[in-house]
This record gives structure tokens, sequence and C-alpha cells, in this order.
């Protein structure tokens, strides 16, 4: 058998963390995870010019062998924002609007970004930027942050000018339908946004 280099077992034993690593992260890695276990950025690029992975955005990589999630890709590249209004809504099951490409998402009123130009941005102050704050699961099963059910309505109603009518309806019916529903934290939620008695009069219409 013929001795590896201390070069080549360096590289084979880096690739391997870099592996473990995806696996943990269902395929995905980034540049700044491995500067947290001090494995130079350089292996990645090595591991996508032997087709191990490829790069699907500056600094994040993917097992070659899995399918991209746009959702996923995205929260990682974007860190700031948080996915919001119709969008947040579709991940729990209350929009008839799949969001596609183009998202709303919310930062705070500090925060800018020219990758942000295509999306529907939402800018808030700092005091309710974390504000029912969870994360869910996207269709592909990796995790995300989005705002939970509560602050969505809240936050459609709040914005229901820049909103598609009908979508606002239907999401605002299907929440009130939901056994889970919490009108107590909706309305708490609403009175720290500052619009307690305009969530209140748009569930009494909608409430059966």
């Amino acid at each position: 058998m013929e001795r590896m280099t201390i070069k080549e077992f360096k590289e084979e034993s880096n690739f391997e963390v870099i592996e473990s690593i995806m696996k943990m992260n269902n395929g995905y890695v980034t540049s700044k995870e491995l500067d947290n276990f001090g494995i130079h950025r350089m292996y990645l690029n090595s591991m996508w010019k032997k087709g191990i992975v490829e790069k699907v955005a500056p600094g994040i990589y993917i097992d070659i062998n899995k399918i991209e999630d746009n959702y996923y890709v995205f929260s990682l590249s974007m860190p700031n924002t948080i996915y919001s209004h119709m969008t947040a809504l579709y991940f729990h099951g209350l929009s008839i609007k799949a969001p596609n490409d183009k998202y709303d998402i919310t930062v705070k009123k500090t925060y800018n970004s020219k990758h942000l130009t295509k999306h529907e941005v939402f800018y808030v102050s700092d005091d309710i930027y974390e504000l029912g704050l969870t994360e869910v699961k996207t269709p592909m099963g990796n995790s995300v942050r989005v705002y939970d059910v509560e602050r969505c309505i809240c936050d459609i109603i709040r914005s229901k000018n820049r909103m598609d009518s009908e979508h606002v309806k239907y999401s605002i019916r299907a929440y009130l339908k939901r056994k889970d529903k919490n009108l107590v934290k909706l309305s708490n939620y609403a009175k720290e946004m500052g619009i307690k008695e305009e969530v209140m009069n748009y569930i009494e219409v909608f409430y059966e």
C-alpha cells in the first residue's frame, strides 16, 4: 500500500470532519462552521473541485447528493432576517399563497442589505423584533426562524395595505378555526405592537 503524505492525510482528515458536519446539518456546511473547528476554508473549495459538495451561496455548501432548500439557504445567507407575514403563515399552514422565490421578511429598522431588494421587507423597532420569534421546519425538514402564528396575524393586519386582502381574510379565518389558537397571546402581542383595537375589530368580524 502506498503511504499517504502528511498533506494528503491532513486533507483526508479534514474532509471527514466536514462530511460529519454535513451529516449533522442535513447535508449543509458553512465556512463559518469550519472556522469554529479551526479548519481552513480552502478545504471546502477543494471538495467542490472534487465534486463532493456544491456551492449554493457565498460561504454555504451542500452535499452534492442533496437537493437545495431555498428557504434554508436564504436564512443562512441572511441571518438577520425573520420569515414573517404570508411567508411565515405558509410554513404554519395558514396561507393559500406559496412564497416561491419572493419572501416576506422582517428586519430591524437599522438593517439594510442590497440582497433584500427582490423581497417584501418589513422594518420594525428593536422592541418588537423578537416578539413571537420561533422556529419551524421547511417542507424539506430544515429549521428556519419565523414568527409564531399570533404574531403573523398581527403583522398581516398591521400591514394590510401591503397585502392581498383576500389572502389576509383567508389566513384570519383559517387561524380562528384552529383548535390551538391563542387569543390571549394574540391580544397581548397586539397591545405590545400598539394595534390592539384594530386587531380585535378584525377578529370580531371574522369570528364564527
